[in-house]
């Protein structure tokens, strides 16, 4: 098993309210197919070198994400990184 620098979070109990960058983290993996886990670990490698936005770039050029989503991804793997 891989082990990540920043896990997702974990699924939300039945009626909690999830805030923050992460309620965004359920329609990124409807949007685009692929677990959030994926693209944490992408932001995550991404900020080893770069900016907050020169990482949102990268989501939403290589990989197709809205500005919205890339930016919650980021910022959520930023503030756990902190």
């Amino acid at each position: 098993m891989t082990t990540h620098r920043v896990p997702a979070p974990p699924a939300p109990a039945a009626g909690e309210t999830v805030k923050g960058p992460a309620s965004y983290f359920p329609s990124i993996e409807k949007t685009y197919g692929r677990p959030v886990q994926e693209w944490l670990d992408i932001a995550a490698d991404g900020l080893d070198t770069q900016s907050h936005m020169a990482v949102v770039q990268t989501l939403k050029t290589e990989h197709g994400l809205g500005h919205g989503h890339a930016n919650a991804i980021v910022a959520y793997v930023k503030a756990k990184l902190a």
